[in-house]
């Protein structure tokens, strides 16, 4: 197949595009200096397979051509990506809270909290969820249905039954009426990780009824793990990064050209069922097998053959989860964004196989993020709308927004560990246009030295912190996506690692303080006026001493009460209550949860993970239970222990 045509595939799949053709202008703002680290942009395409042979062979010589003695170079690529963006957020996507109009903006006080979610009309998987009428948590592999006016729990279901392993894996959720949807991690065999360099996992769901006494209605289990997940509507789709499932061997002997050999064998001889992952779902004593076929897969331009990107859509509410209606695409990803209409995959593009060892960090010119545009707008399937690259890697989710018809992305580009830091941030501006995310606008320049810890994109005004040793909050216009500025500047200690808006034109910063050579000194809160554009400024700081936060790195663990001005932030091993007033910010106290125990053997502090309101009774959630606690003095109302 030529690339660079229009190729639709089979069934109504994925409308594949080739992309970012020809050259581009782009509006900067400031120039870039002689020492930018801009990388060269090479284009993204998508394209569809002929046949499963034609598949087969385009996925053997990638893959052939990206292995070395140690595995894909694709993998050092990702571990150093998560490397990067350890002090800002976690790299599997968890992510920050929504602006003003969005599902946290929609927290108004009016009868109960809902998840700190990025965009209105996505809503993201937690390890709690109320409607209001009832709370459903899982911890310890069982779920939990817990009445918020009784205070009692009034359902109850082990979604690990003899799996003990089960137990100890994270389970999120997403609520829709009368059904959830439970995701969590099956992990791989001990004998498969002995075996095999990359052993193989994969997601498993639960489709579960609360109409009455709690009941699994269906699962469904796929080869890859979990990059994240989103409801729009009634449809929640579910991103999967699943590895080839090729079986390099982990003996030492040989110099690196015999074992990059022995690796490229290995690839000669899979067939093409090494890169469609396989997936079995149940309705009740019904049981079905699968697996992605040749139809649903596309593939970029330039791809490694080291892993495929799976996008699974389920009908709530229906009464059997099905077989998710996959589409794939032979490409990597580890950020997923979405909106109430799109749903975007981002990753950092792997690095060429230059020589035998392993490189642990790409270099400036090898520093490219690639993008996918899917159309969430109707029920089911996703469509395939567009692609398109940017210099640098993302730190999350936040660093994107969709916005008046363009995306706006902010990344770092350059090496931000080696002494001299040669690096810097941007924030660009992308149109779609014919299947193509098309640079109009960037402003670049941002922290050099330093790199992204947060940003908050709130209509057309962006917020961004970078940081090294001092923590500049750049305020940026975004009105013109040709012509974007930077309009302010406030150069404090320490950092934000997340901003929450509030009222009246004002942010709130969570993060950590630091000293004037930019150690950290513990968790700190801060509040900014930003009504000036050109004069950013902080009005209060509420500091503790050698504290940290979750919400650092998982702003799901954030509360906001407009109505009241109540912050709810887990700190250390509990919960402190904060009130946000015009100019202030002061304390109320803090929210403890028993000492739990190891089957009677030794007993440990829980972490307080999540908090939640319900009418005027704020809930906290631990792996010991919940606690009710009147929020405006900090005192416990009542203890469900997690039994």
């Amino acid at each position: 197949m030529k690339r660079g045509t229009k190729v639709a595939t089979t069934g109504g799949s994925l409308v594949a595009l080739a992309l970012l053709a020809g050259s581009m202008a782009v509006s900067q703002s400031p120039p870039a200096g002689p020492g930018t680290t801009e990388a060269p942009m090479v284009p993204v395409g998508l394209v569809s397979f002929d046949s499963c042979a034609d598949a087969l062979a385009e996925l053997r010589a990638a893959a052939t051509a990206s292995v070395g003695p140690y595995g894909f170079a694709g993998d050092a690529v990702l571990f150093g990506d998560r490397v990067a963006a350890a002090g800002g957020a976690e790299s599997m996507a968890r992510t920050f809270a929504g602006a003003p109009g969005g599902a946290a903006g929609r927290d108004t006080g009016a009868g109960h909290s809902t998840t700190n979610n990025h965009e209105a009309g996505a809503d993201e998987p937690d390890l709690v969820k109320t409607d209001g009428r009832r709370i459903v948590t899982v911890t310890g592999g069982v779920l939990r249905v817990v009445d918020p006016v009784s205070r009692r729990v009034t359902g109850r279901l082990d979604l690990a039954g003899d799996r003990e392993e089960l137990r100890w894996q994270e389970h999120r959720l997403l609520l829709l009426g009368d059904r959830a949807l439970v995701l969590s991690e099956d992990p791989p065999r001990p004998a498969d990780a002995l075996r095999s360099i990359r052993p193989p996992g994969a997601t498993r769901l639960l489709l579960v009824d609360l109409a009455g006494r709690p009941l699994v209605l269906g699962t469904y289990r796929i080869e890859g793990s979990t990059v994240d997940a989103r409801l729009t509507g009634e449809t929640a789709r579910v991103a999967v990064r699943a590895s080839a499932r090729l079986e390099f061997p982990l003996a030492s002997e040989g110099n690196d050209q015999v074992r990059t050999e022995r690796n490229r064998k290995v690839i000669a001889r899979a067939g093409v069922e090494a890169w469609l992952p396989e997936y079995e779902w149940t309705a009740g004593p019904e049981r079905h097998t699968g697996r992605v076929g040749c139809d649903r897969l596309s593939r970029p331009d330039r791809m490694t053959g080291s892993s495929t990107l799976t996008v699974l859509s389920f009908d709530l509410t229906a009464d059997r989860i099905g077989d998710g209606d996959p589409v794939s695409v032979a490409a990597d990803a580890n950020t997923v964004y979405g909106t109430a209409t799109s749903l975007y995959l981002a990753g950092q593009r792997p690095m060429p196989v230059t020589g035998s060892k392993p490189r642990w960090r790409p270099s400036s010119a090898e520093q490219i993020t690639d993008i996918y545009q899917f159309d969430t707008a109707a029920p089911g399937r996703p469509r395939f709308l567009a692609a398109g690259s940017v210099p640098g890697w993302l730190i999350n989710q936040y660093a994107l927004s969709e916005w008046a018809g363009h995306l706006r992305v902010a990344t770092t580009t350059g090496d931000t560990w080696a002494e001299g830091r040669a690096s810097e941030s941007a924030v660009r501006v992308l149109r779609r246009d014919d299947g193509s995310l098309v640079p109009v606008g960037v402003v670049g320049g941002l922290g050099r030295g330093e790199r992204i810890y947060s940003v908050r994109y709130l209509g057309p005004v962006a917020y961004v912190v970078t940081f090294r040793q001092t923590d500049p909050l750049y305020a940026l216009d975004l009105a013109d996506p040709t012509a974007p500025a930077v309009t302010g500047e406030l150069k404090i200690t320490g950092y934000s690692a997340y901003l929450h808006p509030l009222p009246d034109q004002r942010l709130l910063g969570v993060g950590q303080e630091a000293d004037s050579q930019g150690r950290t000194k513990g968790v700190q809160v801060s509040l900014f006026d930003v009504r000036d554009p050109g004069r950013p400024a902080r009005l209060d700081q509420w500091h503790l001493p050698g504290g940290w936060t979750q919400a650092e790195h998982d702003p799901h663990a954030f509360l906001y009460r407009p109505d009241t001005g109540l912050v709810a932030l887990p700190v250390d091993a509990g919960v402190r209550l904060l009130r946000v007033s015009d100019d202030t910010i002061s304390e109320i106290g803090e929210v403890t949860h028993p000492v739990g125990n190891d089957s009677g053997r030794r007993q440990w502090g829980p972490s307080v993970r999540r908090s939640l309101v319900v009418g005027d009774v704020l809930w906290t959630v631990s792996e010991t239970g919940l606690r009710a606690t009147d929020p405006a003095s900090a005192r416990s109302l009542a203890w469900i222990a997690a039994t």
